[in-house]
Order: structure tokens, then C-alpha cells, then sequence
């Protein structure tokens, strides 16, 4: 199965696509980011957000999505704009394949590491981990992304517990 995993941004949206085969194991297929220019109108920047989202499923063809909820603590102007951007990637995500899954950072942290308040530095080192990868995913949207995907991975049996109704 391929597992599209997003961490949504309206400057930076990170993503991950991962390959969980039958027993199980997976394996980091690619990683990396798309980014919008600071230069361009909001609107503009959805757009292309959703052309990043497209291309992901053009060239991936993943199965199932998971995307990180929505966190925010302390800039409520930024947060508005990232719930824009993640609408735009979930709008995104349903047309192609209709099976979307949401993860908060704590489940995220708990499937991953088993500890709900691991810091950035440690979820880095899981993923390049469980993924055998040589190096920490960059840039750190990414290694988010991936991490996203694994947790679904890992929940998948459960899936109907956390699917975007």
C-alpha cells in the first residue's frame, strides 16, 4: 500500500509517500516539500498547493492520505491561514482517492515513539529510524510528513476510527 502522508503549511507543506507491504514493513518512497513564494497573493499560493497535492497523486498513486491535524497555541492569524491550506490539500485529497485519515501530534508522537510529548529532535531520529534512511529527512516538513505516514501506517487496522467523514 502507498500512504501519502502531508503536513500541512501554506508557505512550506511537507509530504511524505511511504510503501507498507504485506508483513508490515515500510519504506520511504520520496520526501520533500512544496513551497509557495512569500511574493505571491494568498489565493495563488492555494493554488498551488493544490498543483503540489495533484502531482503527488499523478506521480504516487497512493491509496490513502494522512494528514496531521490542525495545532495552533499562540498565533491565531498564521492558523487561520494554515486552515485554509490544509481545506485546500483535504478538498485535494478526497477527489483523488477518498480515503483520509487525521492524526493529532500527540497520536503521532505515542504510535511512533510511545511517548505523546517527544520533542522534534526525537521524532526526526524515529523516522529516519523505522524508515532506514542514512540521514534525518529534510527540510523538517518533511521528516513531519513522513512521520505522519508511518503513524498511519501503524493505525491503519484502525482506520475507521480516525477516516475523514
Amino acid at each position: 500500500m502507498i500512504i501519502l502522508g502531508l503536513d500541512p503549511g501554506y508557505g512550506t507543506m511537507g509530504y511524505g509517500v511511504i510503501e507498507k507491504d504485506a508483513r508490515g514493513n515500510c519504506r520511504a518512497v520520496d520526501y520533500g516539500a512544496v513551497k509557495t513564494p512569500a511574493s505571491e497573493s494568498f489565493p495563488v499560493r492555494l493554488c498551488i498547493l493544490e498543483e503540489g497535492v495533484n502531482a503527488l497523486f499523478d506521480k504516487f498513486h497512493p491509496e490513502e492520505a494522512a494528514m496531521e491535524e490542525l495545532f495552533f497555541s499562540k498565533n491565531v492569524t498564521t492558523g487561520i491561514a494554515v486552515a485554509h491550506a490544509r481545506g485546500v490539500m483535504l478538498l485535494t485529497c478526497n477527489k483523488r482517492c477518498g480515503k483520509i485519515f487525521e492524526y493529532t501530534p500527540n497520536q503521532i508522537k505515542q504510535a511512533l515513539t510511545g511517548y505523546g510529548g517527544a520533542d522534534k529532535q526525537q521524532m526526526q531520529r524515529v523516522v529516519a529510524s523505522h524508515l532506514r534512511l542514512r540521514e534525518i529527512p529534510r527540510p523538517d516538513d518533511a521528516a513531519d510528513a513522513l512521520a505522519v505516514a508511518l503513524c498511519h501506517a501503524f493505525a491503519s487496522r484502525f482506520s475507521g476510527m480516525f477516516g475523514v467523514r
